[in-house]
C-alpha cells in the first residue's frame, strides 16, 4: 500500500504550518484549486512546506477569487532526503524544465547548474527552476523541497561538494563500461555529487580537472550516446538503486 496519498491535491505553502493555522493562499494557487481542478468549500487539500511535515487541510474560500486553507492534523512528519546532490551543465528551457523535473521525481537533494565551456545555455533563471522544483515535490509524494543553487564554474562547484562524498563522473570515454557494477562494488557513501556534463561533452582540461578531484568515480552510462537529460535520469536511476532509497 502507498504511503502517501495521491488521490488528494497536494499544495507546497511557504508559511509555517500547525493545527488550527489558516493560510491565505495566492492567486496561483487559488487558481490551480478553484479553476483548474473545481474544488469546492470543505475539499480536502494536503500541505507542506520543507519544513513542517504534510498535514491535511481543508479548503475555505473567502471570496469569489480568494481562497485560505484550514490546517489540521499532521499526517507525515518532515522527512529528510538521501544527500545526493546533481551537478549539471544548463539546457535551453523546456530540456531544463524537465531535467529539475525529474531530477526532483528521482530524490535530489540539491540541484546545482555548473557552467563549462560548452554549456549551451548563458543564463540560468534560477527562480524558474525553483518553481519546477518545487511543482514536482507536490506532484510526486515528497515532502521536502530540493535546494538551487546559484550557477557556477565548474572548479568553483567541485571545490563546493559535500565533504566525505563520492563524485560520480558520468563520462562517455570511461573504461568502467558497468556502471551497475561499479555502484555495487562500494558501500553506499555519506553523500553523493552526480556530475552530468553538456552537450558535446567535457572538453580535456576539464575531465583533467575533474579527475584530480578527491573520490572520484568515473562511470560510463553505456554504449549509446545520450542526451543530457536521458543521462541525468537514467544516472539517478542507477545511483537510487545501488546507494539510495531504491535499496
Amino acid at each position: 500500500m502507498a504511503r502517501t496519498d495521491f488521490n488528494t491535491p497536494r499544495l507546497c505553502v511557504p508559511d509555517a504550518l500547525a493545527p488550527g493555522a489558516s493560510l491565505a493562499l495566492s492567486s496561483d494557487q487559488c487558481n490551480y484549486l478553484l479553476n483548474v481542478l473545481r474544488l469546492r468549500e470543505g475539499a480536502r487539500v494536503l500541505a507542506f512546506n520543507g519544513r513542517d511535515g504534510e498535514y491535511v487541510a481543508v479548503l475555505a474560500p473567502q471570496s469569489r477569487k480568494g481562497a485560505a486553507l484550514r490546517i489540521g492534523e499532521q499526517i507525515r512528519p518532515q522527512e529528510t532526503p538521501r544527500a545526493i546532490d546533481y551537478l549539471f551543465a544548463p539546457l535551453k528551457h523546456a530540456r531544463l524544465d524537465y531535467v529539475a523535473q525529474k531530477a526532483v521525481e528521482m530524490g535530489v537533494r540539491r540541484l546545482c547548474p555548473v557552467i563549462t565551456r560548452r554549456t549551451q545555455a548563458s543564463r540560468v533563471n534560477i527562480e524558474r527552476l525553483r518553481a519546477n522544483a518545487r511543482e514536482a515535490a507536490e506532484q510526486c509524494g515528497v515532502i521536502w523541497l530540493a535546494e538551487v543553487d546559484e550557477a557556477r564554474p565548474l572548479a568553483q562547484a567541485l571545490e563546493r561538494r559535500a565533504p566525505g562524498g563520492v563524485l560520480v563522473f558520468c563520462d562517455e570515454d570511461a573504461e568502467q563500461h558497468n556502471a551497475a557494477v561499479a555502484l555495487a562494488a562500494r558501500a553506499p557513501p555519506a553523500a553523493v555529487s552526480l556530475l552530468i556534463g553538456p552537450e558535446g561533452g567535457f572538453d580535456e582540461e576539464e575531465r583533467a580537472m575533474i579527475l584530480r578531484a578527491p573520490d572520484v568515480l568515473r562511470l560510463s552510462l553505456g554504449p549509446r550516446i545520450l542526451r543530457a537529460d536521458t543521462a541525468a535520469v537514467a544516472a539517478l536511476a542507477l545511483v537510487q538503486a545501488h546507494w539510495g532509497d531504491w535499496r
